[in-house]
């Protein structure tokens, strides 16, 4: 009986509200109209906040009230997750209102927009690089920000999906035995992602792709490549030389120094023989 009553309640509450927002619609005094909507805005009713700012948009351009409307319009879409739509609002505002003293709040989240449509890391990463580019200009445009950290934070992130993406080519191409690829790759990875906390295990990678590229070499070309191995652990070293990795590529310097020493046995032999 008592969860009877609470749904009769719940749905007569339901029809009340619609009957009052029909009615706010069908409305032709515009400050009323407008009053709602900001009503409606501040209850986190944004659906219903947005259609009633849609409607005042082209109503209250150039008013006092067209500030504060764009601005509370373009958070609508924002709150909604139609972050496509937020981006555009909130650029538009920028353009109509560049010098207002909410500008450096809707610059950040005009880009932070972006970084609300960054995809999984396995599709396109257009829109992550975008935020990027986008934060790195807020953080320029606004130096004295309090936001400042927020935006190096969302960079931060961004890099990292970017760098996960690159990663799992690299050993994608490891596994299907593209191995040239594969060092390419990894060795790529070191170049963008100088500070990665993974550095050592690319650097590995980089290693254990060369060495395998060489020894499925032609053996016209395996001397050379087994000298890519050598010079790659050599930079590995160089770079990391208390690394717990070090020795395992050091293996595949070793091996690489076998198999050249064992080629110019057998063209030293060759010669001989002719």
């Amino acid at each position: 009986m008592k969860k009877s009553s609470i749904f009769f309640i719940g749905v007569f509450l339901l029809i009340s509200c619609n009957k009052e927002f029909n009615k706010v619609l069908k409305s032709t005094d515009y400050e009323y109209k407008l009053e709602m909507a900001n009503k409606y805005y501040n209850q986190g009713k944004y659906n219903k906040a947005q259609q009633l700012f849609v409607e005042l948009f082209p109503v209250m351009k150039g008013s006092d009230h067209f500030e504060d409307l764009y601005y509370k319009y373009a958070y609508c879409s924002y709150n909604l997750k139609d972050f496509e739509d937020a981006e555009n609002l909130f650029n538009g505002y920028l353009g109509v209102f560049p010098n207002n003293p909410r500008a450096e709040e809707v610059a950040y989240m005009q880009a932070y927009s972006f970084y609300r449509q960054s995809p999984k890391v396995e599709l396109e990463q257009t829109n992550t690089q975008k935020a990027i580019g986008m934060m790195q200009t807020f953080m320029m445009t606004y130096p004295n920000s309090s936001r400042l950290a927020d935006a190096q934070e969302v960079i931060n992130l961004c890099r990292a999906k970017l760098e996960e993406k690159q990663l799992k080519a690299a050993q994608l191409y490891y596994n299907l035995r593209q191995y040239q690829a594969a060092g390419i790759y990894f060795n790529n990875l070191l170049i963008n992602y100088p500070d990665s906390k993974k550095g050592e295990d690319y650097m590995l990678m980089t290693v254990k792709s060369y060495y395998q590229f060489a020894k499925m070499s032609v053996p016209a070309k395996q001397e050379e490549r087994y000298q890519k191995v050598v010079s790659e652990y050599f930079d590995f070293a160089d770079r990391y030389p208390e690394s717990k990795l070090l020795k395992e590529a050091e293996s595949f310097k070793t091996l690489s120094e076998n198999s050249i020493k064992q080629l110019k046995d057998e063209q030293v032999k060759a010669s001989a023989n002719s």
